[in-house]
């Protein structure tokens, strides 16, 4: 297993210590799964970065890089909406299309794999993923900054816009995602 590869799934092992620290109501806690997150989505890039300019590329990262990063965010969005940070119904309306987009995508990936050929991810799903990353970290730095605030008020709205530009994203994405790959569905 190349170096890329490794930093990839340390990406996946580092996703239950953040969840925990995150479900912790402590402002150390929430501190701790920021910097976790944090870390966790910086080896996003770096091991893009080491696969491209090594010559690392495998089937393997195309694969379970993008992967890593659904589960990563997909566990900050399930833990937020367990929390109440998210309005019950907004909220699960919310991840019910992030979770439906994320199912699709891992759908058209496994139909494409079937006829030997890998997607890899897109400019519209790197971007989806970083405006994610960046909407989770601002939700968790209001969380550890307003402890008892940031699920009513000014904090929340802020969490609720950063949640439906996600959203936007995510739809985005996922659209181009499936227009782009529709050839693979063959409906007959």
């Amino acid at each position: 297993m190349n170096t890329a590869n490794k930093i990839t799934l340390l990406r996946v092992v580092l996703v239950p210590i953040f969840m925990a620290l995150l479900m912790i109501d402590n402002v150390g806690c929430r501190v701790g799964a920021l910097a976790v997150f944090v870390i966790a989505s910086i080896t996003d890039a770096i091991d893009g970065h080491i696969a491209r300019s090594r010559g690392q590329i495998t089937t393997f990262g195309k694969f379970v890089d993008p992967l890593a990063d659904k589960i990563l965010t997909t566990a900050a969005f399930l833990v937020f909406l367990g929390l109440g940070v998210y309005k019950p119904i907004s909220g699960t309306i919310a991840v019910m299309i992030i979770m439906t987009r994320e199912f699709m995508v891992a759908g058209v990936r496994q139909v494409a794999v079937g006829e030997g050929k890998v997607i890899a991810a897109s400019m519209w799903g790197k971007l989806k993923t970083v405006v994610q990353m960046i909407a989770i970290i601002i939700t968790i730095l209001i969380m550890a900054l307003f402890p008892n605030s940031y699920t009513t008020g000014v904090e929340n709205l802020v969490i609720e816009i950063l949640l439906w530009i996600t959203i936007l994203f995510t739809v985005l994405s996922g659209a181009e995602y499936l227009v782009k790959n529709w050839h693979l569905m063959k409906l007959k």
